[in-house]
């Protein structure tokens, strides 16, 4: 693990938020790439794009909060920490607050929402994976102890300070799991695109890949800072991934029998 990536003067430059900015840039990249095969204006697809990543940062960071509000309400102060200020915040409230802005960016130009967002879900699984290698980098995110071969063991005091990595603890890498997944969930949905038969097909098996994926990923973390129901039986996490899976089966079945892909208006 390599947290700190490098220093100026006396601002550390995190190697989570590098990765993860590249990441975005990726995902946008190819986002952007993506429009021209579906006839949409590459341009607004880069603009809503910049949009969707400010909201969801937001919603991320009041997510975590929201999480742990006990915490935060018992040390207010930390909201303004500069700890808060390197968060990610929550993966899941950044897609909910991306979301609302594509809904609402789309309802009001007029824009077709299912081609847009078919558009981003292929970037969406390349920028995460990009991202969670710098999760790994900083040890956040961790798994619970294990004897398999591949744990693996934090040494980082400078993580163990920001953000609580067990150090000499041999962990699941959720990090690693996650990041592999989510790079096949690219492949698969580079794939899909070439053979894509309606509109909202490629959101739609993005819905039902990372749910199925975050759903089983969550049993091996071991990470305090998330909600937990049932004295750890499952999390808040799994309760949405449900509800991804769900609404992704729902749209392929309700697509899939209008076969609907016409060109899209931009």
């Amino acid at each position: 693990m390599f947290p700190i990536l490098f220093q100026i003067g006396p601002v550390n430059i995190y190697t989570y938020g590098v990765l993860a900015a590249t990441g975005i840039l990726i995902g946008l990249w190819y986002a952007r790439h993506q429009a021209r095969v579906l006839g949409l204006d590459p341009d607004r697809v880069w603009n809503l794009g910049v949009y969707m990543v400010l909201a969801a940062f937001l919603v991320a960071k009041l997510w975590l909060i929201a999480a742990d509000f006990g915490y935060y309400r018992e040390h207010p102060g930390d909201l303004f920490s500069l700890a808060m200020l390197q968060s990610g915040g929550t993966f899941y409230g950044g897609v909910l607050g991306a979301l609302l802005v594509a809904g609402f960016y789309t309802w009001f130009a007029k824009l077709p929402l299912l081609s847009l967002l078919d558009a981003y879900c292929a970037g969406v699984p390349l920028g995460h994976a990009i991202g969670r290698l710098g999760c790994y980098a900083a040890g956040c995110c961790w798994g619970k102890p294990t004897t398999l071969p591949w744990g693996v063991q934090f040494s980082s005091i400078e993580a163990s300070r920001l953000v609580g990595t067990p150090i000499g603890s041999t962990l699941h890498p959720t990090q690693l799991y996650e990041s592999a997944a989510e790079f096949m969930n690219f492949i698969i949905l580079i794939w899909l695109a070439r053979r894509q038969s309606f509109r909202g097909q490629l959101f739609a098996t993005f819905l039902l890949l990372y749910g199925f994926e975050r759903g089983i990923i969550e049993f091996f973390r071991g990470d305090p800072d998330r909600t937990l129901f049932f004295g750890g039986a499952f999390s808040l996490m799994q309760v949405v991934s449900i509800a991804m899976i769900l609404l992704g089966a729902w749209l392929w079945w309700t697509r899939a029998k209008r076969q609907v892909l016409a060109p899209a208006q931009s």
